[in-house]
């Protein structure tokens, strides 16, 4: 099915199920708990922490489609598009229409819509598919301070469905600064009230933040690291999961990046903090020498509850394809306890994911109104 026929076919679906859900029924306290059990299963290989069901031009995998590439080897996953849309610029690029941010200067920004899609996707699979997504709500300007009152809402018009917010960025190397209207900042109050509602709700946060700039002098402090910190301590009771490790592209792994990691893990202020080991670059970083993979796995199986597998893999059309960053990693799997690879894998995912749907239903259950017959 190609893209545009996908879109129509899940705008078509989606409305229809959101009408239904509205007059007659909308969220699930016990259905977030029999979901979780049906999905789990000792044949899975992963669950996947981080994946984007659509590309920076909101086009991706029809969600059946993706449930027949999960297979057997993937239990679940979260469910995200990305938030930031690439424009096509006539001026800028001509009759080339781009479909990634690298193709072109003109700007990215922020595509609110996608949190309705997501939902409109999920709603459309029967409730044992449903048991295997946790969505995630992305279509927010983490710079703007209604970005709380933005996951409020979708929260409202989609009871029953999401499980977190993000990923979303604040900074990331040639992105942020292509953002209409200005990039995010780790010390903007609004990004603090967000996380704030984040926590009151319970929903797991997902947040992709550089550790420093791109190409940065070799052994000097990360410019973001401290800012990142202090903006992790004081949302204490909010689940935090921190992307990628903090790396990016050409953000490589700064002087002692194992002692950073180690650090924020060993210090009790920082016990709601998780970091992803998702994308090709990170595994390539801690791939790059025996040495990098030896000493990710020794802090790995120091702190076996506080890491996640994922793929970031955007709108994938094949298996192979989906799995790379899983093969990419199999050196680091031999050097993990056999306890904490599974952690890794597929535990913690549960343990946090299952604790969010819960959490989120909860708080929907006091704050949801039913609608009047």
């Amino acid at each position: 099915m190609n893209s545009r026929r996908f879109r129509l076919s899940i705008f078509r679906i989606g409305w229809a199920v959101l009408a239904a859900g509205i007059s007659c029924g909308w969220f699930i306290t016990a259905n977030a708990r029999s979901q979780s059990a049906a999905v789990v299963s000792n044949e899975h290989l992963i669950h996947d922490a981080h994946f984007h069901i659509t590309n920076y031009i909101q086009e991706g995998t029809d969600i059946r489609d993706f449930l027949k590439i999960m297979g057997t080897r993937v239990g679940r996953a979260v469910l995200f598009g990305l938030p930031l849309q690439q424009e096509w610029s006539y001026e800028n690029s001509g009759d080339f229409a781009p479909t990634y941010y690298l193709q072109t200067d003109a700007p990215l920004y922020y595509y609110s819509f996608t949190d309705a899609y997501i939902a409109m996707a999920y709603r459309s699979l029967s409730k044992e598919q449903q048991g295997r997504f946790d969505p995630m709500i992305t279509g927010f300007n983490p710079a703007d301070m209604y970005a709380a009152d933005h996951v409020r809402r979708v929260l409202e018009t989609f009871p029953g469905v999401f499980s977190g917010i993000g990923e979303f960025t604040i900074h990331k190397e040639f992105v942020s600064a292509k953002i209409a209207g200005g990039p995010a900042s780790l010390q903007n109050r609004a990004l603090s009230r967000l996380l704030d509602f984040a926590g009151e709700v319970g929903l797991v946060v997902l947040i992709h933040s550089d550790v420093d700039v791109p190409f940065a002098k070799f052994g000097s402090e990360p410019v973001y690291l401290a800012q990142m910190k202090a903006l992790l301590k004081r949302h204490p009771k909010t689940t935090i999961i921190w992307a990628h490790l903090g790396l990016g592209r050409v953000v490589r792994p700064v002087k002692d990046q194992a002692a950073i990691v180690d650090g924020i893990l060993k210090d009790p202020d920082f016990n709601h903090v998780y970091f992803d080991i998702s994308w090709d670059e990170v595994a390539k970083y801690l791939g790059a020498a025996p040495d990098s993979t030896r000493l990710m796995a020794e802090t790995i199986n120091r702190y076996p509850a506080r890491f996640l597998f994922g793929t970031d893999e955007v709108a994938p059309d094949s298996q192979e394809k989906y799995l790379r960053i899983y093969e990419l990693y199999r050196p680091l799997w031999s050097l993990l306890d056999k306890e904490t690879s599974e952690r890794v894998r597929k535990g913690n995912y549960e343990r946090i994911f299952d604790e969010g749907r819960r959490r989120a239903r909860a708080w929907e259950t006091g704050h949801v109104r039913k609608p009047r017959d």
